[in-house]
């Protein structure tokens, strides 16, 4: 005798089948169909053999956690501090980052597993920008993030923070970056794996050394040029 069809197995069946309804009402209403997707159908996770959680693709994108949840924060509350070694401490609104200068970027992402996302636009404030309002002091050498989903960190050198590719988050395919995909505010550093761009964006720390961030004090490399493949460019800029 067949033995009972597990939780996980029924709720497999759901999606799969909610996926199938979804694709084709998307031929209808698009948009608003990939929203209640974000919304809905994401949040289903499956761990793997790093602690890391596996949320169903989003349109064009893979989805993954560190933590297992997906945190949240709105736009009305969001804070981004910026401090370490700088003249001007700063806690800074999502209001204050709009009315910076905003920049736009076109460019690929691209994860160390392989896939990859092409032609993605971007938009927010260059780092430079950024760590040129806060000051930043002599013997300073690098930059540290912070998420706020609680144990995500990343790190940069000084000389690459300062690179024109290098920003500050806040818009993704002409759209606020959603909570999925790190919103409300997330660096995106378009030279280097998708790890470097931390998600959640909490906190920016200038520091005097680099210091290695979640996925580097696990065997990753700290400079994660992307390579030939997709345009490589890891010159002062």
């Amino acid at each position: 005798m067949d033995a009972a069809p597990s939780r996980e197995s029924q709720v497999g069946r759901r999606v799969f089948i909610g996926m199938l309804a979804a694709g084709g009402a998307g031929i209808l209403w698009g948009a608003k169909v990939q929203d209640w997707l974000e919304r809905t159908l994401a949040p289903i996770t499956a761990r793997d053999g790093t602690g890391l959680s596996s949320f169903l693709p989003v349109g064009r994108f893979r989805i993954y956690s560190v933590t297992g949840d997906l945190p949240h924060r709105s736009a009305e509350a969001y804070r981004l501090t910026v401090g370490g070694l700088v003249e001007h401490p700063m806690t800074l609104t999502l209001a204050d980052l709009k009315a910076m200068p905003r920049t736009q970027l076109v460019k690929d992402f691209q994860c160390v597993t392989g896939w990859r996302v092409h032609h993605v636009e971007w938009a927010g404030v260059r780092l430079a920008d950024v760590l040129a309002a806060a000051g930043v002091r002599p013997g300073a050498g690098a930059v540290s993030f912070r998420s706020f989903d609680g144990a995500y960190t990343e790190s940069l050198t000084l000389d690459q923070a300062r690179r024109r590719d290098v920003i500050v988050a806040y818009e993704m395919e002409r759209k606020p970056v959603a909570t999925m995909h790190g919103g409300p505010v997330r660096m995106y550093i378009a030279p280097m794996y998708g790890y470097k761009s931390c998600k959640w964006l909490d906190a920016i720390h200038v520091t005097r050394a680099v210091e290695g961030g979640y996925w580097e004090q696990r065997g990753y490399d700290q400079n994660a040029w992307i390579g030939s493949s997709n345009g490589r460019d890891d010159s002062p800029v």
